[in-house]
């Protein structure tokens, strides 16, 4: 098993560097549609650029939401706290932070 901290790290720069790249796509197909001369909002082909753009922003959101998770956890591993619910502070199962390391909530709390 990979240790807490280094796992926390992979998912956090991984997860930045996914927000990066989506960033420079959403870039590109802004300058793509700025030198295209298209009407892309009536394009029999397909989706529009601006729903494109709206799809790549949904997910780089998403994972500027998991490095945060990430970096919260290493600040609970920093504090004392990763490990104990947030809610009830109980112990959270080991299959759970296995499972899902940045996991705030025991079991019973998340239902």
């Amino acid at each position: 098993m990979i240790e807490p901290v280094a796992r926390l790290e992979a998912i956090r720069d991984d997860a930045l560097s996914l927000a990066d790249r989506l960033q420079r796509d959403m870039e590109a197909v802004a300058e793509a549609r700025e030198s295209a001369n298209v009407d892309d909002e009536h394009d029999p082909e397909g989706s529009t650029i601006a729903y494109e753009r709206s799809q790549l922003d949904a997910i780089r959101r998403s994972a500027l939401e998991r490095a945060g998770d990430a970096s919260a956890a290493l600040d609970r591993i920093g504090d004392g706290t990763f490990g104990r619910c947030e809610r009830c502070g109980a112990r959270i199962g080991g299959a759970r932070l296995e499972a899902r390391p940045t996991a705030r909530l025991c079991i019973d709390c998340a239902r």
